[in-house]
């Protein structure tokens, strides 16, 4: 498992070392936003497939076939929009999922993994994980519309800084304060490393897990 997350760290940084060299200094080519956005959508188009989203995985799919087939017959593509697109419409697409979650009758994503490794859920851990998932969904909406505002109004190497460099620290940056403000506020939760954490969102869907009160404490 360690080796496995050291490997993940070094991709990620040669991504992100890639991702800013092809965006900022590499000569101009259709090629250029294929190399970069090709592996996100086959991400997507692999965890879909899991999810049995078979129609978004198809698609996503289909969208690596139509960039490869336009930039190998030289159709112009507008690379610098395709950019934002795939770094805006991420944050977007996260911050549709986490905050579907929310909604009436629904079960809070958060809710819903640490139900998977916790050996018990307290209503003050459904209402704690509920609130998480809510500061998710703003933290990507926020991180979209910053992206946006800041292609529109700065020049695109001053973009590319944001996109490609402060974006994977913000996001480290969101993790380690959460986890700080975790044990802070509340002691007594359970501990649960980052991994074992990770390793959940991977698992299927389990029953929930039983509370220690009142189960229908409407702020659960």
């Amino acid at each position: 498992m360690q080796r496995r997350t050291v490997g993940v760290v070094v991709a990620g940084a040669a991504y992100v070392a890639l991702s800013h060299w092809l965006m900022t200094s590499a000569p101009a080519s259709a090629w250029n936003a294929v190399v970069l956005i090709a592996p996100m959508l086959g991400a997507a188009a692999v965890c879909a497939w899991q999810s049995a989203q078979r129609v978004l995985s198809l698609c996503a799919g289909a969208a690596i076939v139509v960039l490869g087939l336009r930039a190998a017959f030289g159709a112009p593509l507008p690379v610098e929009s395709l950019y934002l697109a795939q770094h805006a419409g991420i944050h977007l697409l996260l911050a549709l999922w986490f905050g579907s979650t929310l909604r009436r009758g629904a079960r809070p994503l958060i809710t819903r993994v640490a139900a998977r490794v916790h050996r018990e859920m307290t209503p003050q851990v459904h209402r704690y994980t509920r609130k998480l998932t809510l500061a998710w969904t703003i933290y990507f909406v926020g991180m979209a519309i910053a992206s946006l505002l800041l292609y529109a109004s700065a020049p695109f190497d001053v973009w590319a800084v944001f996109a490609n460099l402060l974006t994977p620290l913000a996001l480290g940056a969101m993790f380690g304060g959460e986890h700080f403000l975790r044990y802070r506020l509340h002691p007594e939760f359970e501990r649960v490393s980052v991994m074992t954490a990770i390793r959940a969102y991977q698992q299927p869907a389990t029953a929930p897990a039983p509370l220690q009160a009142n189960p229908a404490d409407p702020s659960a």
